[in-house]
């Protein structure tokens, strides 16, 4: 943990949002066909272990999806790194689905928007909702999340750091100050690691 930093949950915190999460999602969709879907990096991984939980609180079949949306951000030109790009995986149809999407950190809002783009080139579900661990505000754009870990006050001079085992080897969440060259939503350097990135499909799907 960085010096100044300000430690916000630790992995027993975490297991315990992700369960409370899992059962708000059950709950608020009775007996609708549910699919989840993480926006890379950490998004995914909370993605994939909010999976097994909703299907045993559903008592059915949760499909797993992840996207990436480097090529949907809005800021490309003004990013001075090129994004890492990793394959998204949206091997289900949406059509009929309610897709909650799942992400670590809710900022300004131009992540999730991106990210809902992404999402309707491969399908068009029923309704899209929004899980995310942390609520920081200072939004930019009227996106409100339905699933909300812990709410997050913070200044625009800090940053949230979330990390999971799968990538980090712990699990925590922290605030800490912004340094010259991080990013701002997840705290971590500007060169990618953190971004959430996607590559637009070849050719999208007709929707009706």
């Amino acid at each position: 943990m960085e010096n100044g930093s300000k430690f916000v949950l630790g992995h027993e915190d975490m297991r315990r949002t992700l369960v409370r999460i899992a059962h708000e999602i059950v709950e608020r969709n009775p007996g609708e066909d549910l699919a989840l879907v993480g926006i890379h990096r950490r998004g995914a991984v909370l993605a994939t272990r909010l999976q097994p939980l909703v299907a045993e609180l559903a008592a059915a079949e949760v499909p797993l999806g992840d996207i990436d949306i480097a090529f949907y951000r809005d800021d490309l030109a003004t990013r001075p790194a090129s994004p890492v790009v990793h394959a998204s995986h949206l091997d289900f149809p949406l059509e009929a689905r309610t897709a909650v999407i799942v992400d670590d950190v809710l900022f300004t809002g131009r992540t999730v928007r991106a990210a809902i783009e992404a999402l309707f080139d491969y399908g068009r579900p029923a309704r899209v909702q929004l899980a995310v661990l942390v609520d920081r505000g200072h939004r930019e754009l009227p996106i409100r999340p339905d699933y909300v870990g812990k709410n997050l006050p913070t200044a625009r001079g800090e940053r949230v750091n979330v990390r999971v085992a799968e990538l980090d080897g712990i699990d925590e969440v922290e605030i800490a100050q912004l340094g010259d060259v991080a990013d701002a939503r997840s705290g971590l350097p500007a060169n990618g690691k953190r971004s959430a990135e996607a590559g637009r499909p070849r050719k999208a799907r007709p929707v009706s």
